[in-house]
């Protein structure tokens, strides 16, 4: 199994400069940070200085959407940085949530999605795409090379994943709805002309390593609540079909009354006390290394072959060492 850290574009620029190195330092593979322009600082100009600084990790965001930049600039970024350092980029996307969220827009349509997916992937590997009813490639790629993730929760779009995606990300560590999602990833794919590529899937969650369980809780329940952002959505489109969705993902969310995007990835986020502990339990991994062997054992089981951990808690410098010392190297 590989391992990545997702961290957010906080200024200064040079603590993420400096976390990204002590990542590859400590063994991760992969580098991702949040994309909200307004929110946080630009991550496209900060992967430059990071790619720069290092020489093996991979960066990307975790993650980008079609909105908030047109396609082919997107495209132009990774295949401008790709070619200035090397194919050491990866582009996680979704439809849209705090990027769009807070500046007042809505996510885009998953068929809006599907082809930004391809846009971008085929125009960052020197590929001819036709947009807006205009054919054309960019001209200085020569044999260019991107993968595109994409994040996704509900049936519909985890067989877009499945159908134009490179890899998924999951949001989240619970190997029941981990499993569920895999499953209908690969019923789509095998549906699809590309079942003989291959694809990734990448498992997120925040990660703390410590025996103060309730301390760990409390520092990371605002993932909870922010996942419950895509819950809402797809309890919005399916009610409570069981048959469609797993309740181990709806049901908690019957107590959400809102949510504030200022407080978005942050700990002590005021619009998650409504997550319970199981949630966390479940979504996250948290307690001694041993109890992250066992859960990262399981997920590797079911088909995951990166764990990338979010460190919004007070530890982040612990759980990092910890998993350099003790976990990266030892999961298969």
């Amino acid at each position: 199994m590989e391992f990545g850290l997702v961290a957010q574009t906080n200024p200064p620029a040079k603590d993420v400069i400096e976390l990204a190195k002590r990542a590859e330092d400590a063994g991760f593979d992969y580098f991702w940070t949040f994309d909200s322009a307004v929110l946080w600082q630009e991550p496209f100009v900060i992967y430059s200085q990071i790619l720069s600084a290092t020489t093996s990790i991979k960066v990307g965001p975790m993650v980008t959407n079609p909105l908030t930049r047109d396609w082919t600039v997107t495209a132009s970024l990774f295949a401008t940085l790709n070619d200035m350092f090397g194919p050491r980029t990866i582009c996680g996307i979704g439809r849209g949530d705090s990027a769009v969220r807070f500046t007042g827009g809505k996510p885009s349509t998953l068929a809006e999605l599907a082809q930004c997916i391809e846009v971008i992937r085929s125009l960052a590997r020197g590929q001819e795409i036709t947009l807006r009813d205009q054919t054309f490639s960019i001209p200085w790629v020569k044999n260019g090379a991107l993968d595109v993730w994409m994040a996704a929760y509900g049936p519909k779009a985890l067989k877009v994943a499945g159908e134009y995606a490179d890899g998924l990300i999951m949001q989240l560590a619970d190997p029941f709805i981990v499993r569920w999602a895999i499953e209908n990833v690969d019923a789509a794919l095998q549906g699809s002309n590309r079942s003989d590529e291959p694809f990734s899937v990448c498992v997120a969650a925040p990660a703390y390593v410590g025996d103060d369980v309730a301390h760990q809780r409390d520092q990371c329940r605002w993932f909870g609540g922010m996942v419950g952002n895509h819950v809402a959505d797809i309890v919005g489109r399916y009610g409570d079909d069981l048959s469609v969705v797993p309740a181990a993902l709806t049901e908690y969310i019957k107590g959400r009354k809102g949510y504030d995007y200022r407080h978005h990835g942050k700990t002590g986020n005021p619009d998650t006390e409504f997550v319970p502990d199981e949630i966390i339990d479940r979504f996250c991994i948290l307690g001694p290394v041993s109890s992250h062997l066992v859960r990262l054992q399981e997920l590797s089981s079911l088909g995951t072959d990166q764990f990338s951990l979010y460190l919004m808690h007070d530890n982040p410098e612990g759980t990092i060492d910890a998993y350099a010392k003790r976990v990266i190297g030892q999961v298969e």
